[in-house]
């Protein structure tokens, strides 16, 4: 049996909202833990309730959701958000990406793959609805184009790459043909580095730097 994924939902439209506890309580996987309507709502509720996974509207009255985020960043790093919204501009796919969102699903995706995107998010994984992964994609190659940064040595760039991919230490040795000690002292240096802590940050500073691209941290 599945462990159960403990969600909470944002949105402040409560028809938005009974709809997606209709859908995503048919899971088995999934339990529904809280509703809020707004950005402040959404911290006492997240902070009180501990969710797994915070899905959340980019558009909430007072504190919009990449605010919310960026204070859940800093105070429950490990509540991953998946945001799901009407907007699938370049703007908005760059901000949520800087954010420290995991997910992003348009409104308008099937609830197979909204469920996908919460499985993938809660696993350590990345999910982007296509044509979200289309528009950032397009955003950086024209920006930056695929380049290496010169902070990190062309190994450390491999191993970076392999952990905005989601791969424990052990399977980018294995992908390297290293050993994992190796590993954990390349991603130490990295960190030190960058001045960055957390797999997250190691995977928005790929993105951001051209390093690795969102059709590549998803799953076929």
């Amino acid at each position: 049996m599945k462990k159960l994924i403990r969600v909470l939902l944002v949105d402040d439209h409560p028809v938005v909202r009974k709809g997606l506890y209709a859908c995503l309580d048919r899971q088995e996987h999934l339990q529904i833990v809280g509703e809020a309507g707004d950005g402040q709502e959404a911290l006492v509720k997240a902070r009180e309730l501990q969710p797994d996974i915070m899905l959340m509207d980019i558009d909430l009255p007072g504190m919009n959701g990449l605010a919310v985020a960026e204070v859940l960043q800093r105070e429950q790093p490990q509540i991953q958000i998946v945001f799901l919204s009407m907007h699938g501009e370049r703007e908005y796919v760059m901000r949520i990406l800087q954010s420290g969102a995991r997910g992003y699903v348009l409104k308008h995706a099937p609830t197979e793959e909204l469920v996908q995107a919460i499985s993938k998010v809660h696993s350590g994984e990345t999910y982007f609805s296509p044509e979200v992964a289309k528009v950032a994609l397009n955003q950086i190659v024209q920006n930056q184009g695929i380049q290496k940064n010169g902070i990190l040595t062309d190994r450390e760039n491999e191993v970076l790459v392999q952990i905005a991919g989601g791969l424990s230490n052990k399977e980018i040795a294995c992908k390297l043909g290293v050993g994992v000690r190796t590993v954990e002292t390349h991603r130490e240096r990295i960190m030190r580095k960058l001045d960055i802590h957390s797999a997250a940050g190691l995977t928005r500073y790929a993105i951001s730097n051209g390093l690795v691209v969102l059709a590549t941290l998803q799953s076929p």
